[in-house]
Protein backbone atom coordinates (compact mmCIF):
# COMPACT_ATOMS: atom_id res chain seq x y z
CA UNK A 1 0.00 0.00 0.00
CA UNK A 2 1.48 3.34 -1.04
CA UNK A 3 2.30 5.75 1.74
CA UNK A 4 -0.46 8.25 2.62
CA UNK A 5 2.03 11.08 2.04
CA UNK A 6 5.38 11.14 0.30
CA UNK A 7 7.93 13.52 -1.19
CA UNK A 8 8.75 13.81 -4.87
CA UNK A 9 12.08 15.37 -5.86
CA UNK A 10 13.08 15.64 -9.50
CA UNK A 11 14.97 17.87 -11.95
CA UNK A 12 13.23 18.78 -15.21
CA UNK A 13 14.64 20.29 -18.42
CA UNK A 14 12.79 23.16 -20.12
CA UNK A 15 9.38 21.95 -21.27
CA UNK A 16 6.49 23.54 -23.20
CA UNK A 17 3.04 23.97 -21.76
CA UNK A 18 1.34 20.70 -20.74
CA UNK A 19 -1.55 19.60 -18.54
CA UNK A 20 -0.89 18.22 -15.07
CA UNK A 21 -3.55 16.33 -13.12
CA UNK A 22 -2.75 14.39 -9.94
CA UNK A 23 -5.11 12.18 -7.93
CA UNK A 24 -3.64 13.38 -4.64
CA UNK A 25 -3.54 16.82 -3.06
CA UNK A 26 -0.31 18.21 -4.45
CA UNK A 27 2.03 20.66 -2.72
CA UNK A 28 4.21 21.77 -5.63
CA UNK A 29 7.46 23.60 -4.86
CA UNK A 30 10.56 24.54 -6.82
CA UNK A 31 13.86 24.24 -4.98
CA UNK A 32 15.81 25.81 -7.87
CA UNK A 33 14.57 27.62 -10.95
CA UNK A 34 10.94 28.55 -11.52
CA UNK A 35 7.75 26.97 -12.88
CA UNK A 36 4.82 28.60 -14.65
CA UNK A 37 1.30 27.50 -13.76
CA UNK A 38 -1.96 28.30 -15.51
CA UNK A 39 -5.41 27.56 -14.12
CA UNK A 40 -8.70 29.35 -13.52
CA UNK A 41 -7.79 32.06 -16.02
CA UNK A 42 -4.60 33.08 -14.20
CA UNK A 43 -0.86 32.53 -14.71
CA UNK A 44 1.56 32.30 -11.78
CA UNK A 45 5.33 32.01 -11.50
CA UNK A 46 6.60 29.59 -8.89
CA UNK A 47 10.17 30.33 -7.68
CA UNK A 48 11.63 28.66 -4.57
CA UNK A 49 10.05 31.27 -2.30
CA UNK A 50 6.53 30.14 -3.22
CA UNK A 51 4.40 27.00 -3.44
CA UNK A 52 1.19 25.87 -5.09
CA UNK A 53 -1.38 23.74 -3.32
CA UNK A 54 -3.47 21.88 -5.89
CA UNK A 55 -6.61 19.95 -5.02
CA UNK A 56 -6.64 16.31 -6.10
CA UNK A 57 -7.99 15.78 -9.61
CA UNK A 58 -7.79 19.45 -10.59
CA UNK A 59 -6.13 20.04 -13.97
CA UNK A 60 -3.56 22.81 -14.29
CA UNK A 61 -1.18 23.69 -17.10
CA UNK A 62 2.54 23.76 -16.34
CA UNK A 63 5.46 25.06 -18.37
CA UNK A 64 9.17 25.11 -17.53
CA UNK A 65 10.99 28.03 -19.17
CA UNK A 66 14.38 26.94 -17.76
CA UNK A 67 15.71 23.88 -15.94
CA UNK A 68 14.03 23.45 -12.57
CA UNK A 69 14.27 21.14 -9.57
CA UNK A 70 11.06 20.45 -7.70
CA UNK A 71 10.67 19.27 -4.13
CA UNK A 72 7.01 18.49 -3.74
CA UNK A 73 4.74 16.49 -1.48
CA UNK A 74 1.66 14.44 -2.39
CA UNK A 75 -1.05 13.74 0.19
CA UNK A 76 -3.70 11.03 -0.03
CA UNK A 77 -7.18 12.54 0.00
CA UNK A 78 -8.09 10.39 3.02
CA UNK A 79 -5.03 11.58 4.92
CA UNK A 80 -5.68 15.33 4.92
CA UNK A 81 -8.75 17.52 4.36
CA UNK A 82 -9.39 19.10 0.99
CA UNK A 83 -7.68 22.50 0.52
CA UNK A 84 -9.86 25.58 0.91
CA UNK A 85 -9.47 26.36 -2.84
CA UNK A 86 -8.85 24.20 -5.94
CA UNK A 87 -5.55 26.01 -6.49
CA UNK A 88 -3.69 28.43 -4.25
CA UNK A 89 -0.25 29.94 -4.85
CA UNK A 90 1.39 31.44 -1.77
CA UNK A 91 4.68 32.46 -0.20
CA UNK A 92 6.39 29.75 1.84
CA UNK A 93 7.30 30.56 5.42
CA UNK A 94 10.74 29.48 6.76
CA UNK A 95 8.98 26.76 8.78
CA UNK A 96 7.18 25.42 5.70
CA UNK A 97 10.40 25.36 3.69
CA UNK A 98 12.20 23.50 6.47
CA UNK A 99 9.40 20.93 6.66
CA UNK A 100 9.42 20.41 2.87
CA UNK A 101 13.16 19.76 3.06
CA UNK A 102 12.86 17.37 5.99
CA UNK A 103 10.03 15.43 4.34
CA UNK A 104 12.27 14.89 1.31
CA UNK A 105 13.72 11.77 2.97
CA UNK A 106 10.45 9.86 2.43
CA UNK A 107 9.62 9.14 -1.19
CA UNK A 108 6.95 6.91 -2.72
CA UNK A 109 7.11 3.44 -1.18
CA UNK A 110 5.01 0.54 0.10
CA UNK A 111 6.79 0.76 3.44
CA UNK A 112 4.83 2.60 6.14
CA UNK A 113 5.94 5.97 7.39
CA UNK A 114 7.75 6.11 10.71
CA UNK A 115 6.12 7.95 13.60
CA UNK A 116 8.59 10.78 13.07
CA UNK A 117 7.72 11.02 9.37
CA UNK A 118 3.98 10.98 10.13
CA UNK A 119 4.53 13.91 12.49
CA UNK A 120 6.46 15.84 9.84
CA UNK A 121 3.91 15.33 7.07
CA UNK A 122 1.04 16.20 9.40
CA UNK A 123 2.81 19.39 10.48
CA UNK A 124 3.61 20.30 6.87
CA UNK A 125 -0.03 19.90 5.86
CA UNK A 126 -1.22 22.02 8.80
CA UNK A 127 1.25 24.81 8.01
CA UNK A 128 0.78 24.91 4.24
CA UNK A 129 -3.00 24.51 4.31
CA UNK A 130 -3.09 27.62 6.50
CA UNK A 131 -0.66 29.55 4.28
CA UNK A 132 -2.81 28.67 1.26
CA UNK A 133 -5.64 30.71 2.77
CA UNK A 134 -3.58 33.83 1.98
CA UNK A 135 -2.77 33.48 -1.74
CA UNK A 136 -0.16 35.61 -3.44
CA UNK A 137 -1.32 38.45 -5.72
CA UNK A 138 1.61 37.98 -8.13
CA UNK A 139 -0.33 36.60 -11.08
CA UNK A 140 -1.37 37.73 -14.54
CA UNK A 141 -4.56 36.87 -16.46
CA UNK A 142 -4.46 34.14 -19.10
CA UNK A 143 -7.36 35.41 -21.19
CA UNK A 144 -10.29 33.45 -22.64
CA UNK A 145 -10.70 34.54 -26.25
CA UNK A 146 -8.07 33.81 -28.92
CA UNK A 147 -7.65 37.53 -29.55
CA UNK A 148 -6.90 38.37 -25.94
CA UNK A 149 -4.60 35.39 -25.46
CA UNK A 150 -2.65 36.53 -28.51
CA UNK A 151 -2.55 40.10 -27.21
CA UNK A 152 -1.19 38.85 -23.88
CA UNK A 153 1.42 36.71 -25.64
CA UNK A 154 2.57 39.63 -27.81
CA UNK A 155 2.72 41.91 -24.78
CA UNK A 156 4.87 39.44 -22.90
CA UNK A 157 7.20 39.02 -25.87
CA UNK A 158 7.79 42.78 -25.93
CA UNK A 159 8.41 43.35 -22.23
CA UNK A 160 12.02 44.38 -22.71
CA UNK A 161 11.10 46.96 -25.34
CA UNK A 162 8.88 50.01 -25.46
CA UNK A 163 5.76 47.97 -26.18
CA UNK A 164 2.76 50.04 -27.38
CA UNK A 165 -0.89 49.14 -26.94
CA UNK A 166 -1.78 50.44 -30.41
CA UNK A 167 0.79 48.11 -31.98
CA UNK A 168 -0.57 45.13 -30.03
CA UNK A 169 -4.11 45.94 -31.16
CA UNK A 170 -2.97 46.23 -34.77
CA UNK A 171 -1.23 42.84 -34.67
CA UNK A 172 -4.29 41.21 -33.10
CA UNK A 173 -6.57 42.75 -35.71
CA UNK A 174 -8.73 44.81 -33.35
CA UNK A 175 -9.22 48.53 -32.94
CA UNK A 176 -7.53 49.80 -29.75
CA UNK A 177 -10.90 50.64 -28.23
CA UNK A 178 -12.22 47.14 -28.95
CA UNK A 179 -9.12 45.50 -27.46
CA UNK A 180 -9.38 47.74 -24.40
CA UNK A 181 -12.97 46.57 -23.88
CA UNK A 182 -11.82 42.97 -24.29
CA UNK A 183 -9.23 43.44 -21.55
CA UNK A 184 -11.81 44.93 -19.21
CA UNK A 185 -14.37 42.20 -19.93
CA UNK A 186 -12.02 39.22 -19.63
CA UNK A 187 -9.50 40.36 -17.02
CA UNK A 188 -11.17 43.25 -15.15
CA UNK A 189 -7.87 45.10 -15.71
CA UNK A 190 -6.54 47.62 -18.15
CA UNK A 191 -3.78 46.60 -20.55
CA UNK A 192 -1.31 48.83 -18.71
CA UNK A 193 -2.09 47.14 -15.39
CA UNK A 194 -1.53 43.74 -16.99
CA UNK A 195 1.75 44.97 -18.53
CA UNK A 196 2.93 46.12 -15.10
CA UNK A 197 2.11 42.74 -13.58
CA UNK A 198 3.83 40.90 -16.43
CA UNK A 199 7.01 42.86 -15.84
CA UNK A 200 7.02 41.98 -12.14
CA UNK A 201 6.32 38.31 -12.91
CA UNK A 202 9.19 38.25 -15.42
CA UNK A 203 11.41 39.89 -12.79
CA UNK A 204 10.49 37.15 -10.30
CA UNK A 205 11.59 34.54 -12.85
CA UNK A 206 14.88 36.34 -13.43
CA UNK A 207 15.56 36.77 -9.73
CA UNK A 208 15.06 33.02 -9.23
CA UNK A 209 17.01 31.87 -12.27
CA UNK A 210 20.12 34.04 -12.18
CA UNK A 211 22.46 36.17 -10.10
CA UNK A 212 22.04 39.14 -12.43
CA UNK A 213 22.08 42.52 -10.67
CA UNK A 214 18.69 43.98 -9.85
CA UNK A 215 19.46 46.96 -12.09
CA UNK A 216 20.03 44.64 -15.06
CA UNK A 217 16.76 42.82 -14.38
CA UNK A 218 14.92 46.14 -14.16
CA UNK A 219 16.15 47.18 -17.61
CA UNK A 220 15.53 43.79 -19.24
CA UNK A 221 11.92 43.82 -18.02
CA UNK A 222 11.23 47.20 -19.59
CA UNK A 223 11.98 49.70 -16.82
CA UNK A 224 14.23 52.69 -17.48
CA UNK A 225 14.30 53.70 -13.82
CA UNK A 226 15.44 51.49 -10.93
CA UNK A 227 13.27 53.44 -8.51
CA UNK A 228 10.17 52.85 -10.66
CA UNK A 229 11.01 49.14 -10.86
CA UNK A 230 11.48 48.87 -7.10
CA UNK A 231 8.21 50.71 -6.47
CA UNK A 232 6.22 48.49 -8.86
CA UNK A 233 7.78 45.33 -7.44
CA UNK A 234 7.14 46.33 -3.83
CA UNK A 235 3.58 47.38 -4.64
CA UNK A 236 2.71 43.90 -5.93
CA UNK A 237 4.84 41.65 -3.70
CA UNK A 238 5.23 43.71 -0.55
CA UNK A 239 9.04 43.46 -0.79
CA UNK A 240 11.87 44.96 -2.78
CA UNK A 241 13.48 42.79 -5.48
CA UNK A 242 16.55 42.31 -3.25
CA UNK A 243 14.41 41.21 -0.31
CA UNK A 244 12.40 38.87 -2.53
CA UNK A 245 15.54 37.22 -3.92
CA UNK A 246 16.93 36.82 -0.39
CA UNK A 247 13.76 34.98 0.65
CA UNK A 248 14.58 31.97 -1.53
CA UNK A 249 18.37 32.01 -1.41
CA UNK A 250 20.30 30.14 1.32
Amino acid sequence: MTRPAYSFIRTFPPEPDRELRVERHYLLCASTGALRLEAQGQVWVLPPARAALIEAGRPIRVSIPRPVTTASVLFDTAYVPAPSAPLSVFDLSPLARALVTECGAWGESDEPLTTYAETLFTALAAVTWRLAEQPSPVAVPAGRSPELRRALRLTEQGLGDEVRFEDIADQVGLAPRSLARRFEAETSMTWRTVLRRMRVVRAVEELAASDAPVTTIAFTTGYTSLSAFNAAFRDLTGRTPTQYRASFRP
